[in-house]
């Protein structure tokens, strides 16, 4: 993957919920219950910054998160 640029926006799961980053721009940053939600936030804050978004898959825990 290309270096980080300014403005530059990466979603990426953290302990069970979905967080974007927004490279030197820490006030962007945001957290999500939903891959999907954090997502589109994610593309429209990229949009509006004019930088690039990245979305890193989550590595598997081998945690079960479903309580039966």
């Amino acid at each position: 993957m290309d270096a980080m640029s300014k403005n530059d926006v990466t979603t990426r799961s953290n302990r069970g919920q979905w967080e974007n980053s927004v490279e030197g721009r820490p006030e962007y940053s945001a957290s999500f219950s939903s891959k999907d939600e954090a997502v589109d936030q994610g593309r429209a804050i990229a949009d509006e910054l004019g930088g690039q978004h990245f979305v890193e898959d989550a590595e598997p825990t081998g945690a079960i998160t479903d309580e039966d």
